[in-house]
């Protein structure tokens, strides 16, 4: 039937309380999905009023996710990626604020032909269409409703999918509600209630679950399911127990084993193959049986929030499940590395130090400690977009005796600007949206440990940056000991730098955490992390040596 060939819509909400890890949830259902055969993809909405979260600060937010196409977007579409084989882009995340910026500029264009301007029609319909936009192709569209339900910036959006079985059938559409089952240990009892009030609202705003992933310690036992299905009005097989898991690669796992996939392809009439999730089931059998750890150092200045390194910590723990070791991440603030001397300190028990992409200059002296204490005493290093230009600069001024180099986004009357604007990037005003975004050819250089990394001439990476290494100074910097591992094809930008006679030195200018994946670690962080462990094994060796001869 023609009914059956049309894209179903999986809508999932939160209750409660945030960070609840909808975006977990929506990226397992999919992988679910995909394993069964079924084309899936995302659509993330987000309340807020920014038109994405490319200005806001990482402490606030977390990272911001970069896609092929350069949007940036919330952190749940790098969840997505990883768990499945739906490529995001600019059609996958949808802010409030870029939902009225489209309404109020077709008002000033007279789109609405002199009609009163509403939140309905107008902004549900807005919301609708976006969701139809991002359907198209696929079996089952995923949309993950950013915010708590109870949330006044929520509600435009509630409100649209509330409609939205209203057009296209009530078959074709699934709610599912991720709530919060809370123990409570002076009373020695799961409590019910928070999710009765959180599915109460739900259904007063007009939206009744289909099915409600309930988050807790620990597993729920049948009565508790039992209450909660009386008073959802649902099934007792629909109240899943989301319960923590140590690794959150068995989450699909654990959904399988409570039945969600069946409960979806039976809600939509979907005759599916079984999932085949050996794939899943080795990562996490490899996750779990590591007998050696690698402490690296992680030195940044959005160390509160570990969210701000998301992808980056994905990507480390992606390349310890192909060495079989675990990674014991150290959150270094790079305002606390006053002087070479504590920052010696600080990293010499570091297996590796890593930094991260960044923007504005605090800390910024701290990370060039950092740069030159691994530089010195020989420990692997990955420096990512920011912490190619650390590198850059510590080079510049230890090396090539260019005292003061630096970027001209941190000092604009060095009288070094190793790290400068291009000249194209010296007339935008705006921030946002104006950086050198999304994936870029890279032309990887014979005989350098990049090509060794990669064993591609040519490779397509993710870029976030405005600021480039100055190609009037290059030269210099060669002759200081500084390799160009890759650059731009035309090579105008430099994208890769190395050094020689150093266990792993490598710094890019381009983002491979996010391009990372559990069965498919990004090359850099894999060779990171393996030079990471051969120092992890030496220092055990030399402390063994040593234990034996005192």
């Amino acid at each position: 039937r023609m009914a059956d060939r049309k894209t179903k819509y999986i809508f999932v909400t939160g209750g409660v309380l945030s960070s609840l890890g909808k975006g977990l949830a929506s990226a397992s259902i999919g992988a679910l999905l995909e394993a069964r055969g079924l084309r899936i993809t995302f659509l993330k909405l987000d309340p807020y009023l920014n038109i994405d979260p490319g200005t806001m600060n990482p402490q606030q937010h977390g990272e911001v996710y970069v896609t092929d196409d350069g949007a940036e977007t919330d952190l749940d579409l790098g969840h997505y990626e990883r768990f499945t084989n739906a490529r995001m882009g600019q059609v996958n995340n949808v802010t409030a604020g870029r939902i009225y910026d489209s309404v109020l500029r077709k008002e000033r264009r007279g789109d609405y032909l002199g009609g009163t301007v509403q939140v309905i029609p107008h902004v549900t319909d807005e919301i609708k269409e976006r969701i139809h936009l991002a359907a198209d192709g696929v079996d089952i569209l995923i949309v993950e409703i950013g915010g708590t339900v109870g949330d006044i910036e929520s509600l435009p959006f509630l409100e649209a999918i509330r409609q939205f079985p209203v057009d296209v059938g009530r078959r074709v559409c699934m709610f599912i509600h991720l709530t919060l089952v809370p123990y409570i240990s002076h009373a020695g009892e799961l409590k019910t209630k928070p999710t009765q009030h959180s599915v109460n609202e739900l259904r007063r705003i007009g939206i009744q679950p289909d099915m409600l992933l309930c988050r807790s310690e620990s597993e729920l036992g049948a009565d508790i399911r039992k209450k909660i299905a009386l008073f959802a009005s649902l099934p007792i097989e629909a109240v899943v127990s989301a319960k923590d898991v140590d690794n959150i690669y068995k989450v699909p796992l654990w959904f399988e084993s409570e039945g969600v996939d069946t409960q979806i392809c039976e809600h939509f009439g979907f005759d599916a193959k079984q999932p085949d999730l050996t794939e899943w089931e080795q990562i996490t059998r490899r996750a779990s049986v590591t007998s050696e750890t690698v402490k690296i150092a992680l030195v940044g200045k959005y160390v509160a929030l570990q969210d701000a390194y998301l992808s980056v910590c994905e990507a480390l723990r992606h390349a310890g499940f192909h060495h079989d070791c675990a990674i014991d991440v150290d959150w270094v603030d790079s305002e606390t590395l006053e002087s070479d001397a504590t920052a010696r300190q600080r990293l010499t028990g570091a297996d590796g130090v890593l930094i991260p992409g960044g923007f504005g200059g605090r800390g910024i002296e701290g990370k060039i400690c950092a740069a030159r204490v691994a530089r010195e005493l020989r420990i692997p290093y990955l420096g990512i977009c920011l912490g190619m230009q650390i590198a850059v600069m510590d080079v510049a001024r230890h090396l090539a005796g260019m005292d003061g180099a630096n970027s001209t986004e941190f000092d604009p009357e060095t009288p070094h600007p190793v790290i400068d604007l291009l000249p194209e990037q010296k007339e935008v005003t705006d921030l946002g949206g104006t950086m050198r975004l999304g994936a870029d050819p890279v032309k990887i250089h014979p005989d350098t440990r990049a090509r060794e990394l990669y064993g591609e001439a040519v490779i397509y990476e993710r870029h976030r940056h405005r600021y480039e290494v100055n190609l009037f100074l290059r030269k210099r910097l060669e002759a200081a000991g500084l390799i160009v591992g890759g650059t731009s094809p035309d090579e105008r930008l430099v994208e890769m730098i190395e050094l020689d006679d150093h266990p792993f030195f490598v710094a890019s200018q381009f983002h491979p955490e996010f391009k990372s994946r559990p069965e498919r670690p990004a090359p850099l962080f894999r060779d990171f992390i393996g030079a990471a462990l051969e120092r992890s094994r030496e220092r055990s060796d030399h402390a063994d040596i040593r234990t034996t001869s005192s």
